[in-house]
Protein backbone atom coordinates (compact mmCIF):
# COMPACT_ATOMS: atom_id res chain seq x y z
CA UNK A 1 0.00 0.00 0.00
CA UNK A 2 1.40 3.45 -1.31
CA UNK A 3 -0.45 6.70 0.80
CA UNK A 4 0.00 10.18 -0.92
CA UNK A 5 -1.34 13.51 0.90
CA UNK A 6 -1.62 15.79 -1.21
CA UNK A 7 -2.60 20.04 0.38
CA UNK A 8 -5.12 20.47 -3.29
CA UNK A 9 -7.36 18.70 -5.24
CA UNK A 10 -5.15 20.05 -8.02
CA UNK A 11 -1.89 18.47 -6.94
CA UNK A 12 -3.51 15.18 -6.63
CA UNK A 13 -4.87 15.47 -10.19
CA UNK A 14 -1.89 16.75 -11.43
CA UNK A 15 0.06 13.85 -9.80
CA UNK A 16 -2.62 11.12 -10.94
CA UNK A 17 -1.90 12.14 -14.27
CA UNK A 18 1.86 12.15 -14.39
CA UNK A 19 1.24 8.50 -13.32
CA UNK A 20 -1.12 7.85 -15.48
CA UNK A 21 0.63 8.67 -18.27
CA UNK A 22 3.63 6.73 -17.42
CA UNK A 23 1.21 3.69 -17.77
CA UNK A 24 0.03 4.86 -20.73
CA UNK A 25 3.68 5.18 -21.95
CA UNK A 26 4.38 1.21 -21.31
CA UNK A 27 1.93 -0.22 -23.82
CA UNK A 28 0.16 -0.12 -26.87
CA UNK A 29 -3.34 0.17 -25.27
CA UNK A 30 -4.43 0.55 -21.66
CA UNK A 31 -7.75 -0.40 -20.07
CA UNK A 32 -8.77 1.51 -17.57
CA UNK A 33 -12.15 1.65 -15.18
CA UNK A 34 -13.06 5.00 -14.01
CA UNK A 35 -15.53 5.48 -10.75
CA UNK A 36 -18.33 8.19 -10.77
CA UNK A 37 -18.24 11.16 -8.21
CA UNK A 38 -17.07 14.56 -7.05
CA UNK A 39 -13.31 13.37 -6.87
CA UNK A 40 -13.35 12.07 -10.63
CA UNK A 41 -15.53 15.07 -11.64
CA UNK A 42 -12.23 17.39 -10.49
CA UNK A 43 -10.23 15.10 -12.36
CA UNK A 44 -12.24 14.61 -15.86
CA UNK A 45 -11.76 18.80 -15.63
CA UNK A 46 -8.53 18.60 -15.33
CA UNK A 47 -7.67 16.54 -18.43
CA UNK A 48 -10.27 18.29 -20.37
CA UNK A 49 -8.24 21.38 -19.92
CA UNK A 50 -4.65 19.39 -20.81
CA UNK A 51 -2.66 20.63 -23.81
CA UNK A 52 -3.92 18.87 -26.89
CA UNK A 53 -1.61 15.72 -27.05
CA UNK A 54 -0.21 15.82 -23.75
CA UNK A 55 -2.46 12.53 -23.11
CA UNK A 56 -2.53 9.65 -26.18
CA UNK A 57 -6.57 8.87 -25.84
CA UNK A 58 -6.28 6.79 -28.69
CA UNK A 59 -4.46 4.71 -26.70
CA UNK A 60 -6.52 4.07 -23.97
CA UNK A 61 -9.66 2.12 -23.61
CA UNK A 62 -12.69 3.16 -20.86
CA UNK A 63 -15.01 1.49 -18.61
CA UNK A 64 -16.47 1.75 -15.76
CA UNK A 65 -16.23 -0.07 -12.03
CA UNK A 66 -19.89 1.03 -11.58
CA UNK A 67 -23.16 2.77 -12.88
CA UNK A 68 -26.52 3.66 -11.22
CA UNK A 69 -29.24 1.56 -12.96
CA UNK A 70 -30.72 4.94 -14.85
CA UNK A 71 -30.43 5.92 -19.09
CA UNK A 72 -27.17 7.41 -20.13
CA UNK A 73 -29.09 10.77 -20.05
CA UNK A 74 -30.12 10.61 -16.23
CA UNK A 75 -27.70 13.32 -14.33
CA UNK A 76 -27.34 9.74 -11.97
CA UNK A 77 -25.60 8.53 -14.91
CA UNK A 78 -21.70 8.09 -14.48
CA UNK A 79 -21.38 7.85 -18.32
CA UNK A 80 -23.23 11.28 -18.46
CA UNK A 81 -20.92 12.72 -16.17
CA UNK A 82 -17.86 11.74 -17.87
CA UNK A 83 -18.90 12.37 -21.08
CA UNK A 84 -19.95 16.34 -20.00
CA UNK A 85 -16.70 16.36 -17.96
CA UNK A 86 -14.50 14.30 -20.23
CA UNK A 87 -15.65 12.83 -23.61
CA UNK A 88 -17.13 15.78 -25.24
CA UNK A 89 -13.17 17.70 -24.87
CA UNK A 90 -10.90 15.10 -25.30
CA UNK A 91 -10.15 12.62 -28.61
CA UNK A 92 -11.41 9.49 -27.40
CA UNK A 93 -12.49 6.99 -30.19
CA UNK A 94 -15.94 5.92 -30.11
CA UNK A 95 -15.01 2.62 -29.53
CA UNK A 96 -12.56 3.08 -27.22
CA UNK A 97 -15.50 3.67 -24.59
CA UNK A 98 -16.94 1.10 -22.74
CA UNK A 99 -20.20 1.85 -20.96
CA UNK A 100 -22.20 0.24 -18.84
CA UNK A 101 -25.53 -0.04 -20.09
CA UNK A 102 -27.40 1.39 -16.79
CA UNK A 103 -30.75 1.55 -18.61
CA UNK A 104 -31.65 -2.19 -19.16
CA UNK A 105 -32.27 -5.15 -16.92
CA UNK A 106 -29.72 -4.74 -14.36
CA UNK A 107 -29.24 -8.72 -13.72
CA UNK A 108 -28.42 -9.10 -17.20
CA UNK A 109 -26.44 -6.30 -17.67
CA UNK A 110 -24.46 -7.66 -14.91
CA UNK A 111 -23.79 -10.11 -17.12
CA UNK A 112 -23.47 -8.91 -20.33
CA UNK A 113 -20.82 -6.72 -18.83
CA UNK A 114 -19.23 -9.17 -17.08
CA UNK A 115 -18.63 -11.27 -20.46
CA UNK A 116 -17.81 -8.01 -22.17
CA UNK A 117 -14.77 -7.36 -19.61
CA UNK A 118 -13.62 -10.80 -20.41
CA UNK A 119 -13.26 -10.60 -24.14
CA UNK A 120 -11.87 -7.03 -23.77
CA UNK A 121 -9.32 -7.38 -20.69
CA UNK A 122 -6.57 -9.57 -20.41
CA UNK A 123 -6.51 -12.29 -17.33
CA UNK A 124 -5.30 -12.65 -14.48
CA UNK A 125 -5.59 -16.37 -13.15
CA UNK A 126 -8.75 -16.55 -15.50
CA UNK A 127 -10.04 -13.15 -14.49
CA UNK A 128 -10.30 -9.69 -16.41
CA UNK A 129 -7.84 -7.55 -15.34
CA UNK A 130 -7.71 -3.85 -15.91
CA UNK A 131 -4.46 -1.69 -16.29
CA UNK A 132 -6.15 1.14 -14.03
CA UNK A 133 -8.64 0.99 -11.89
CA UNK A 134 -10.39 4.06 -10.00
CA UNK A 135 -12.05 4.01 -7.11
CA UNK A 136 -14.03 6.17 -4.42
CA UNK A 137 -14.60 5.67 -1.18
CA UNK A 138 -17.82 6.21 0.51
CA UNK A 139 -18.23 7.96 4.08
CA UNK A 140 -20.18 4.57 4.72
CA UNK A 141 -16.72 2.95 3.90
CA UNK A 142 -18.33 1.71 0.52
CA UNK A 143 -16.82 1.53 -2.84
CA UNK A 144 -17.80 0.60 -6.40
CA UNK A 145 -21.44 0.19 -5.67
CA UNK A 146 -20.71 -2.21 -2.82
CA UNK A 147 -22.17 -1.05 0.46
CA UNK A 148 -21.64 -2.55 3.77
CA UNK A 149 -24.75 -4.22 3.98
CA UNK A 150 -24.36 -6.03 1.18
CA UNK A 151 -20.48 -6.68 1.53
CA UNK A 152 -21.32 -10.42 0.72
CA UNK A 153 -21.42 -9.65 -2.95
CA UNK A 154 -18.03 -8.62 -2.93
CA UNK A 155 -16.73 -12.65 -3.24
CA UNK A 156 -19.22 -12.99 -6.03
CA UNK A 157 -17.96 -15.93 -8.54
CA UNK A 158 -19.47 -13.30 -11.53
CA UNK A 159 -17.29 -10.60 -12.66
CA UNK A 160 -20.18 -7.87 -12.22
CA UNK A 161 -22.80 -8.00 -9.49
CA UNK A 162 -26.13 -5.71 -8.80
CA UNK A 163 -26.28 -3.93 -5.60
CA UNK A 164 -28.85 -1.66 -4.03
CA UNK A 165 -27.92 2.02 -2.47
CA UNK A 166 -29.05 1.35 1.51
CA UNK A 167 -30.81 4.66 1.62
CA UNK A 168 -32.71 5.03 -2.13
CA UNK A 169 -32.87 1.60 -3.19
CA UNK A 170 -31.48 2.26 -6.12
CA UNK A 171 -30.12 -0.65 -8.24
CA UNK A 172 -26.45 -0.63 -9.82
CA UNK A 173 -24.36 -2.91 -11.47
CA UNK A 174 -20.17 -2.83 -10.05
CA UNK A 175 -17.43 -4.89 -10.41
CA UNK A 176 -16.68 -7.99 -7.30
CA UNK A 177 -14.44 -7.79 -5.82
CA UNK A 178 -12.50 -10.89 -7.56
CA UNK A 179 -12.27 -8.35 -10.82
CA UNK A 180 -11.40 -5.38 -8.37
CA UNK A 181 -8.29 -6.79 -6.89
CA UNK A 182 -7.08 -8.67 -10.05
CA UNK A 183 -6.33 -4.97 -11.37
CA UNK A 184 -2.49 -4.25 -11.65
CA UNK A 185 -2.65 -0.95 -10.27
CA UNK A 186 -5.62 0.35 -8.23
CA UNK A 187 -5.67 4.08 -7.13
CA UNK A 188 -8.48 4.95 -4.40
CA UNK A 189 -9.05 8.69 -5.27
CA UNK A 190 -10.15 10.13 -1.78
CA UNK A 191 -11.09 13.91 -0.77
CA UNK A 192 -13.08 15.70 1.75
CA UNK A 193 -13.23 15.49 5.59
CA UNK A 194 -16.26 13.61 5.72
CA UNK A 195 -13.87 10.56 4.61
CA UNK A 196 -11.62 11.26 7.15
CA UNK A 197 -12.63 8.42 9.90
CA UNK A 198 -13.03 5.52 7.64
CA UNK A 199 -9.38 6.61 5.50
CA UNK A 200 -8.17 6.26 9.30
CA UNK A 201 -9.88 3.26 10.10
CA UNK A 202 -8.69 1.35 6.86
CA UNK A 203 -5.65 2.56 6.83
CA UNK A 204 -4.44 2.09 10.41
CA UNK A 205 -6.92 -0.93 11.27
CA UNK A 206 -7.27 -3.06 8.30
CA UNK A 207 -8.30 -6.37 9.37
CA UNK A 208 -10.88 -4.98 11.83
CA UNK A 209 -12.08 -2.63 8.87
CA UNK A 210 -12.50 -5.51 6.24
CA UNK A 211 -15.24 -7.06 8.61
CA UNK A 212 -17.16 -3.80 7.82
CA UNK A 213 -16.32 -1.87 5.15
CA UNK A 214 -16.05 -2.95 1.34
CA UNK A 215 -13.17 -0.25 0.38
CA UNK A 216 -11.10 -2.34 3.54
CA UNK A 217 -11.28 -5.56 1.07
CA UNK A 218 -9.68 -3.59 -1.77
CA UNK A 219 -6.12 -5.54 -1.51
CA UNK A 220 -4.97 -6.19 -5.29
CA UNK A 221 -2.95 -9.99 -5.89
CA UNK A 222 0.30 -6.84 -7.62
CA UNK A 223 0.46 -5.54 -4.26
CA UNK A 224 -0.10 -2.18 -6.35
CA UNK A 225 -2.47 -0.23 -4.17
CA UNK A 226 -2.14 3.56 -3.80
CA UNK A 227 -4.13 5.57 -1.69
CA UNK A 228 -4.39 9.47 -3.22
CA UNK A 229 -6.03 11.41 -0.41
CA UNK A 230 -6.18 15.46 0.27
CA UNK A 231 -5.68 16.90 3.29
CA UNK A 232 -9.12 16.95 4.75
CA UNK A 233 -9.70 12.89 4.17
CA UNK A 234 -6.07 12.43 5.45
CA UNK A 235 -6.63 14.53 8.80
CA UNK A 236 -7.31 11.63 11.25
CA UNK A 237 -4.23 9.67 10.03
CA UNK A 238 -1.26 9.12 12.83
CA UNK A 239 1.42 9.17 10.55
CA UNK A 240 0.88 12.08 7.18
CA UNK A 241 3.29 10.76 4.29
CA UNK A 242 4.27 13.84 2.81
CA UNK A 243 3.66 15.30 -0.66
Amino acid sequence: MYIQIFKTKDDLNRVFTDRLKEIISEKDTITVALSGGSTPKSLFDYWAQLPEGEINWKKVKFFWGDERCVPPSDDESNYKMTKEHLFNFVPVPHENIFRIHGENDPGSEAVRYGKLLSGELETTNSVPSFDVLMLGMGDDGHTASIFPHEIILWDSPGNCVTATHPVSGQRRVSLSGKVINAARDIFFLVTGENKAEKVKEIIEQPDKAAEKYPAALVRPESGNLYWFLDAPAAKLLKYKPGT
